[in-house]
């Protein structure tokens, strides 16, 4: 087992920056990368404007760290494959981007990471799984009904991230 959650977060904070309420995003309200919803959720209560202008690195972490690190097995996984599987789970959601690993590793994808996707990822190639999960992630950005106002940044971010994973590889 490995652990490369910090320099990930670290990372994935630079894709994510402060705080935007940008009227055309789904995701609302967001800093650091955390949407109110999903903020709200984990404090269990709603959250004001002010709240969410405040959060901090260290109020995000431990979000991060059991949202979507953990819930995608990125420790299990082989360096560079923990990146690009973590980053796309934050930005499109842990179960999309589980299915894109499973879809990569000829696994069942049902957008939940155990034993035989983790058996299939170990019988892969690290550099392919993330050239694979780069394409599809792409696709689906393309397919998006907003990706005309937010496309450019998203193209950028996917190759950031795969140049990134496969550096870490």
């Amino acid at each position: 087992m490995k652990d490369n959650f910090e320099l990930c977060l670290k990372m994935l904070l630079k894709h994510e920056g402060g705080f935007v309420d940008h009227p055309k995003d789904p995701g609302g309200m967001t800093n650091l990368g955390v949407t109110k919803a999903v903020y709200e959720d984990v404090m269990g209560r709603e959250v004001t404007e002010q709240e969410m202008r405040a959060l901090t690195e260290e109020d995000v972490k431990p979000v991060y760290k059991k949202l979507y690190w953990d819930r995608c097995w990125a420790d299990e996984l082989p360096s560079g494959v923990d990146w690009a599987v973590f980053d796309w789970a934050v930005n499109s959601g842990p179960s999309r981007a589980a299915k894109a690993l499973q879809r990569a590793v000829n696994a069942k994808p049902d957008g939940a990471i155990g034993p035989k996707t983790l058996e299939a990822v170990e019988a892969a190639d690290p550099r392919d799984i993330i050239d694979q999960l780069s394409e599809e992630r792409e696709l689906f950005y393309r397919a998006l009904s907003t990706f005309d106002t937010f496309g450019k940044g998203w193209l950028r971010r996917n190759d950031e991230t795969r140049d990134t994973a496969l550096d870490l590889v």
